[in-house]
């Protein structure tokens, strides 16, 4: 009796902060993973990070392309049996905003007609946001919340909610998409904007960052990185088509991470918040100085505007339908503060 064919998937976005966990995860699985990236990636971090997995890197294929380019896409695509679409701009702000619809909608749009054209392809887990299901305010949301689009903090938010939209209907019309939400993710790995807590956890421990960023009144979902690529794998295999998933975990304010920080690290705790006017502020004037230098801001505009309102949502379907299983924001905080200190990017 032959062996069953093992599955080969294809990562868009694979040397990004998740795509690289999720690769991982999916090598440590025993699946073929075929990783796309742009010629101009980075893809050292994607390499040592897959090839410690107790996997083969012999199952890891790099595959050059771009979400924005559909020949590409097609050709990464043949011979896979399930395409894991997590690419993404992910920033609260830009120089040129136009790139997250050119992105985020439009490379949805090209990583869908790719499947289409490409007969192998049985599955599509598409990873959209929770930004794409809108604020919370007062309320914990569910999968069921549809963003009204009235009012956008920031493009991405606006890109995102568009291309959740297209991913519903392409599902509605017969395409095999699942779609997932995760939260603020956060844990060890790359330091990009997709990772804003590390992010703020090195300029507060650097003293660079002196109190709690907002007044306290936020409130996210905050999702360990590790997890969410399980949840990932998970909707996969068990996923029911056409159906959205949400990969969130505990429901924080800023001030809770910060004092669970302080705790964990036996350090003090802020002695002062930092009002959103006043972040409204440094951010408009983080913009002007990152138009002239070229570099992107930690803290923009848009990011208070994010901060003045509530992204509280219940993973609760996750972990009935596809055994999601998150961990707690105190174990996965100290899991990242012990990472920050042992690669020297924090001091404790």
């Amino acid at each position: 009796m032959s062996k069953p064919k093992e599955k080969t998937v294809l990562v868009t976005g694979a040397s990004g902060y998740l795509g690289v966990h999720l690769c991982r995860s999916l090598l440590k699985e025993h699946y073929t993973v075929r990783a796309l990236v742009r010629r101009t990636s980075d893809v050292g971090f994607l390499r040592s990070a897959t090839s410690s997995s107790n996997s083969s890197s012999s199952f890891l294929q790099i595959a050059y392309g771009d979400v924005t380019d559909l020949h590409s896409l097609i050709n990464a695509c043949s011979g896979c049996d399930v395409v894991f679409h997590a690419a993404a701009l992910v920033e609260p702000w830009i120089p040129d905003p136009s790139l997250f619809s050119k992105i985020n909608v439009e490379g949805l749009k090209n990583v869908l007609q790719a499947c289409k054209e490409t007969e192998t392809v049985q599955k599509i887990v598409y990873t959209s946001s929770f930004f794409a299901l809108g604020c919370t305010d007062g309320y914990v949301a569910d999968e069921n919340q549809v963003h009204d689009e009235k009012f956008f903090c920031t493009e991405y938010e606006r890109s995102k909610a568009t291309a959740d939209k297209i991913a519903r209907e392409s599902a509605f019309d017969g395409l095999p998409l699942v779609l997932v939400y995760p939260g603020v993710i956060y844990g060890s790995g790359k330091i990009t904007s997709g990772n804003l807590v590390a992010r703020l956890l090195i300029e507060r421990f650097n003293g660079r960052l002196p109190g709690y960023v907002g007044n306290g009144t936020d409130r996210v979902s905050f999702s360990h990185v590790e997890d969410v690529a399980l949840g990932h794998i998970a909707a996969m295999r068990k996923g029911r088509v056409g159906e959205r998933y949400l990969l969130t975990g505990n429901n924080a304010s800023m001030t809770i991470l910060f004092d669970a920080a302080a705790i964990l690290t036996k350090t003090k705790k802020p002695w002062f918040h930092i009002p959103i006017w006043l972040l409204n502020i440094y951010g408009y004037i983080s913009v002007i100085i990152a138009r002239i230098t070229g570099k992107l801001p930690l803290v923009s505009h848009p990011t208070a505007r994010v901060l003045s309102h509530q992204w509280a949502y219940s993973c609760d379907k996750a972990k009935k339908e596809l055994d999601y299983n998150p961990r707690s924001l105190n174990e996965g905080l100290s899991e990242t503060l012990c990472w920050l200190k042992k690669d020297g990017l924090i001091k404790y």
